[in-house]
């Protein structure tokens, strides 16, 4: 099923989970895999301590693999939150104290895609509030991202396990990503396409790959429903990495998928061994 025109890369926020974090880049390199991505790690620490920083960066040269994937500080991941950008106090606070601290480890481990969730609605601000605020927060990323030749990144969520945040879908998504590049000037801002999102949104896949290919600088999957490996659920993934392919992109695609009952590596048979390295 794996695309021959195609690089790949894993994440370690989902997969390898069974393992503590610093054992699963060298998991990933086990399982045929050079390059993984990451949800920011420290889902209460949007600053570590340098030590903390200084042992994902060693486990990660150590076992020869490369950080392709970041997201800024987004709150409780997995859990109630999806980000923190747009949630006025002291989410939007932590979220700003993290973009120099996830710069900087960007920089220093080779990555150059840093991906800012929105976040929900809340109460006690209004949308046009969160939405100047998430702005804001987004031009600064942006700016910083640039800082490194890294782009930023802007996710469409699913409104059913989404339900209060309002980027739900990939012309909104699309819609902030030309915002953000309008107020920088910088069009370092970039679409993550990620179809397990759009499928549970019950979005044109292929519609959606042909209006916004030109505009993504990352693709995640899942299959769906499920949020399972490609093959347990109905997305045609032959069709749709030969239609990304056809569509001009050239980026990787992010594993993000739920291994189910099996252990990590055994979820990836899927995938051909020569085609997992990056």
């Amino acid at each position: 099923m794996g695309g021959t025109d195609h690089r790949y890369t894993v994440n370690l926020s989902i997969l390898f989970t069974e393992l503590p974090l610093l054992e699963r880049p060298a998991a990933a390199a086990a399982a045929g895999f050079t390059a993984v991505e990451l949800w920011w790690p420290w889902v209460d620490a949007p600053v570590p301590e340098r030590a903390e920083l200084d042992s994902l960066r060693r486990a990660l040269t150590d076992a020869g693999t490369r950080l392709t994937g970041l997201n800024f500080y987004a709150g409780q991941l997995p859990g109630p939150d999806r980000g923190a950008l747009s949630v006025p106090g002291e989410e939007s606070e932590k979220f700003r104290r993290n973009i120099d601290v996830a710069v900087d480890f960007a920089q220093s481990t080779g990555c150059t895609a840093l991906n800012a969730l929105y976040g929900n609605r809340v109460s006690g601000a209004t949308p046009d509030e969160q939405d100047r605020l998430a702005l804001e927060n987004l031009v600064s990323a942006a700016r910083a991202a640039d800082s490194i030749g890294a782009v930023l990144l802007i996710e469409a969520l699913n409104a059913i396990e989404s339900p209060h945040c309002p980027i739900v879908s990939a012309p909104r998504a699309v819609s902030v990503v030309d915002e953000v590049n309008e107020a920088t000037g910088l069009d370092n801002t970039r679409f993550l396409m990620d179809l397990y999102h759009l499928a549970m949104n019950g979005e044109d896949l292929h519609k959606v790959i042909d209006d916004h290919a030109a505009r993504t600088g990352h693709v995640q999957i899942a299959d769906s429903p499920g949020r399972g490996a490609p093959g347990t659920g109905e997305l045609d993934f032959p069709d749709l990495l030969e239609r990304l392919a056809k569509a001009g992109y050239e980026g990787r695609i992010g594993l993000e998928y739920k291994p189910g009952d099996l252990p990590s590596a055994e979820s990836f048979e899927w995938l051909p061994r020569p085609l997992r390295r990056a």
